[in-house]
């Protein structure tokens, strides 16, 4: 629907009057059937152009007066005409007319607009109501729209995000992965010594067992019991089992270890993800760093020390799966912008109204120019396919949720430092008193 068209619904062809017509005719043809919708009649002149309005209140104050009718109903109607009336053109958008007579437009509302076209000749009357209605259905329409578009884009963002989940959770898995190969791999090791190094003891068994049978038996030659003596002798030179027992223990615990240390990663990939956890519940922060620590250990050895000083600090309500995807994410950064060895240093402290994390690494640092978006969606330093820009959105999103603040300071070659401060219940409850 194009503007004019949306104008040219709103038309109503009224006859208009001509000038010099008395009040009394008027006031006549306003109280005729096709005429009583309306709340003024419009005044034309010969060349066709709009030159008033005559409004229905304007005549009834005066015919309501005392003998109004017959003083003053043979005058000529532009005594009470309206000489700058509402006129609108027909080229003028739907929203440019609602807007031009709405900031005209007297209260109580006593007369109609006029349209005209595009050389100005008058082409009827167009009520407010009818414009009201109009405007009701175009913004009805548009809010539609908007619904549909705002459903779409949060559909768009929930896969962003889950996009942005998928990947750190890719890049979590390859890191555990690689952690539980290596004591997996010397427990391999260690599993397959132990069964070459138990095999002889095994034929030591097999011959000590056969020299026992030729003993209990009477009727075992001599011969025969000879030969079980010398074979369960060479076995047992070739199991040498007094040379065995420093080197099973070794074996032994070397491989409780690697099994300690695969426990380990799996009891801090669940406390990670809060598997067996509620959704939300009251978690002490340095649990979160040590279980995030510990999944990001395999992007963190080889390029940092980590340094950490977590104080006491009270349990507070949030949800944790949450909170250890940001840790995550921040000590993937720190890593990542770190050049050779380094240093990340995790601080935690409690105050009265608030609980803080505070992680710094000696990494690259930031200009002022990236420093200020870094949070923006989809804005990322790293080569293309490396990072989709969503990490730090997403993280302060999550602080954000959960009534936080997540701040960062760095400079070019002095490192970067990021803290985030976590509301205490009771600082919240004083909040919604307050």
């Amino acid at each position: 629907m194009t503007s004019a068209s949306a104008l040219e619904r709103l038309l109503r062809p009224v006859a208009p009057l001509a000038p010099g017509i008395s009040i009394a005719d008027v006031a006549d043809r306003l109280l005729t059937p096709q005429h009583k919708a309306f709340l003024s009649l419009p005044i034309v002149d010969d060349s066709g152009a709009p030159v008033g309005l005559v409004s229905r209140s304007t005549l009834q104050d005066i015919f309501m007066q005392r003998f109004g009718r017959d003083l003053r109903g043979r005058h000529p109607v532009e005594e009470v005409m309206n000489s700058a009336p509402l006129v609108v053109s027909m080229d003028t958008s739907l929203e440019e007319a609602a807007k031009q007579i709405t900031a005209q437009l007297q209260y109580p509302i006593t007369e109609d607009f006029i349209l005209v076209d595009a050389q100005g000749h008058y082409r009827g009357l167009g009520t407010v109501l009818d414009l009201l209605k109009a405007m009701e259905g175009r913004i009805a329409q548009r809010n539609l729209v908007l619904r549909k578009a705002l459903v779409e884009l949060k559909e768009s963002q929930t896969q962003l995000v889950q996009s942005e989940k998928m990947a750190s959770l890719g890049q979590m898995v390859a890191g555990v992965a690689h952690e539980l190969n290596t004591p997996l791999g010397y427990v391999q090791n260690n599993v397959q010594l132990l069964r070459e190094l138990s095999a002889p003891l095994f034929e030591l068994a097999a011959a000590q067992a056969t020299l026992a049978d030729c003993l209990s038996d009477p009727q075992c030659a001599e011969s025969h019991l000879a030969q079980a003596l010398g074979n369960a002798e060479q076995a047992r030179q070739r199991a040498a089992p007094e040379l065995l027992v420093e080197d099973f223990n070794q074996l032994f615990d070397d491989t409780l270890y690697g099994l300690g240390q695969i426990g380990e990663l799996v009891v801090g990939l669940k406390d990670f993800a809060r598997l067996d956890r509620a959704i939300s519940e009251e978690v002490d922060l340095n649990e979160c760093i040590r279980s995030a620590l510990v999944i990001a250990r395999n992007g963190i050895k080889d390029k940092a020390e980590v340094l950490l000083q977590l104080g006491e600090l009270p349990r507070i309500p949030c949800t944790p799966s949450q909170i250890n995807q940001v840790l995550l994410n921040l000590l993937n950064n720190a890593a990542q912008a770190i050049d050779g060895f380094g240093q990340i240093r995790l601080k935690t402290w409690a105050e009265a109204e608030a609980v803080f994390i505070s992680l710094q690494d000696s990494g690259r640092g930031m200009p002022p120019e990236v420093l200020a978006r870094i949070f923006d969606p989809f804005f990322t330093t790293k080569p293309v396919g490396q990072g989709t820009g969503l990490g730090l959105s997403i993280s302060y999103k999550i602080i954000q949720d959960h009534g936080g603040q997540i701040r960062v300071a760095s400079e070019p070659g002095r490192g970067t430092r990021f803290l985030i401060r976590l509301p205490r219940p009771q600082a919240l409850s004083l909040q919604r008193s307050a």
